[in-house]
């Protein structure tokens, strides 16, 4: 077996894998360890102050909580059903779409091209994985484009079809989106 020559390879630069990952120098402190005498800085009452609800043993600060005052989940509306957008404060019914406009699409495709959902996300729209794609009227089509989406607006539908192209709605079963 020969010797490696000098020549050869100067520094051979270690292969990063799972057993030699490190965190970035100076990104990782160690953890702050409390109540461990006076010279510490956090000794006697180890950062909690002297009286009152935080200084005792199970005080938690509560998610939500606002210092006593009235949280904001009380303070909004409580309009009842679900089928209004603004029945609940957060409104956890309402549907979510990626916007797409003509004018994105006048601009990435060429004349007659087929735009389906994979060709959208390879052109850098519709990034979003899961959530349906809805063609808008903003801007202008000039060519024929076949275009494959979950919704067209009704003006975006007729600009596309004025120009010669064809509109798919693209119907899929629960949980549909873009591709994995």
């Amino acid at each position: 077996m020969a010797e490696p020559r000098e020549d050869d390879a100067p520094e051979r630069e270690e292969r990063i894998g799972l057993h030699n990952l490190k965190p970035a120098p100076g990104s990782r402190r160690p953890r702050k360890r409390v109540g461990r005498g006076e010279g510490s800085g956090t000794g006697k009452t180890s950062g909690r102050g002297q009286k009152g609800w935080g200084s005792r043993s199970g005080a938690k600060r509560r998610a939500r909580f606002e210092g006593g005052q009235n949280p904001i989940h009380m303070r909004m509306r409580k309009l009842r059903g679900p089928h209004m957008k603004k029945s609940m404060p957060f409104e956890p019914f309402r549907t979510h779409t990626q916007p797409v406009n003509l004018i994105d699409l006048e601009a990435r495709f060429e004349s007659g091209a087929a735009v389906t959902l994979e060709a959208l996300h390879a052109k850098g729209l519709a990034t979003k994985k899961g959530i349906p794609v809805k063609i808008l009227a903003k801007g202008e089509l000039s060519k024929p484009l076949t275009v494959h989406a979950h919704k067209f607006s009704k003006a975006a539908q007729e600009q596309i079809e004025a120009a010669g192209g064809t509109c798919q709605v693209i119907v899929e079963a629960e949980g549909g989106g873009l591709p994995t």
